[in-house]
Order: structure tokens, then sequence, then C-alpha cells
């Protein structure tokens, strides 16, 4: 197994934690040129963990590299969006089937507590936060080779998209939201996995369908 590249106590995999949450919170927009002498600056590195950095964000879905070009902050277009959303619609539902049998009372416990959370919050941030915990937390009793990596990938790429898409909702489109996150936790307290899939599956849809709706998020 390889070693993370170390100078000074800084590794890759703690540059590419610290960088992967700062993406995640939307501080570097799709399309950000990633500069490896601004990035050890910044972290206090080489360039060496900072090139190790890149290249795991590059495979959590986050950064996109060009040979002799550089890197920059992964970016979609209207198209592709709309193609990741439909691949999510196919295969979380099939993720969370095969979590469920395996979810523990305390976990499907933490996904009501968290649900009642999004609720009540109206940071935009704190929201997505919550929003991922849930909805990985919901496919953590699956154990698969590389469907839960997948799905997680997936999460990352469109992460900036699902941040446009609660900033566009309205009122209404707030309450049906939060309503089949709580479908979601009752279709999983019953084990009814036909039920969670069919409203996890819609949920999705209804974001694909509201982004579709917004070009200009795209440009």
């Amino acid at each position: 197994m390889t070693q993370p590249q170390v100078r000074d106590g800084v590794t890759g995999a703690r540059v590419a934690d610290e960088l992967r949450n700062a993406i995640l919170r939307g501080m570097y927009p799709p399309g950000t040129r990633l500069r490896q002498e601004e990035l050890a600056n910044q972290y206090g590195a080489s360039r060496v963990p900072v090139r190790e950095a890149l290249r795991i964000l590059e495979s959590d879905g986050l950064v996109t590299t060009v040979a002799n070009a550089g890197a920059w902050i992964s970016r979609l277009s209207l198209d592709e969006c709309v193609e990741l959303y439909q691949v999510r619609e196919r295969i979380e539902p099939l993720l969370l089937r095969y979590s469920m049998p395996h979810l523990r009372s305390e976990q499907v416990d933490r996904l009501a507590t968290l649900a009642e959370e999004m609720a009540a919050v109206h940071d935009v941030e704190r929201f997505l936060e919550l929003d991922r915990e849930f909805h990985l937390g919901s496919y953590a009793g699956a154990s698969t080779t590389f469907l839960g990596q997948t799905v997680e990938r997936l999460w990352n790429t469109t992460q900036h998209y699902r941040r446009a898409f609660t900033q566009l909702l309205n009122e209404d489109s707030h309450r049906i939201l939060h309503d089949e996150h709580h479908m979601l936790v009752a279709a999983i307290r019953d084990g009814d996995s036909t039920e969670a899939e069919r409203v996890l599956l819609g949920h999705i849809r209804r974001t694909r369908r509201q982004l579709a709706n917004h070009p200009e998020v795209f440009e």
C-alpha cells in the first residue's frame, strides 16, 4: 500500500481532507483553477502532497486534472448534470434496498433526528451538511464492492448543483422536500424497501427536473 507523502507532518491525505471540505462548502465554485503553488502555501506543504491531494480529489469526483495543463474544480453542463441525476435515480434506490435490512435502530433514530433538524434549519450550508449525512447515512448498512463508492462520488460531483437547487426552492417545494425525508424514515422503520425506493426515486427526480428548468445555474 502506498503511503501518503509527508513533509513537515503534512500529508496528501490531510491536504485532501481540508480541501475537500472547502469544496463541499462551496468555497471554490465549479471551474475554479487550482494552482499547486498557491495550495502548497495555503496548507504549509510542498507540492508533492498537494499533487497527491489533487489525485485523491480527482478520484472523489471533485477535481478535474488535465495532463500538462493543471487542475480545476469539476463542473457540469446541464446535460451532464441531468444524466448524472438519472443515474442516481436508478442506483441510489438499489443501494438503499441493500442497506435497509442492516441499519441498526439507533441509525434509523439518527435519520429521524436529521429529518427534523433539516425541517427547522434555514442556513443553506447547514442544510446541505445535514442532507448529506441523512442520505449517506441511510446507505450505511450496505456492504458493496463499488456501488457505495460510486454513489458518494456522484454526490461529490453534484454538490454545487444541490446547493443551487436548495436556493431555488419556494415554500411549497421546501415542504415537499421535508415530507419526503419523513416518508423515507417511515418506510425504513417499517422495513418497506419498495416504498422507500419509490420515495427516494421521486426525491432525486424532483431535484433533476427543478435544475433542468434553470439552465442559468450551469453558465
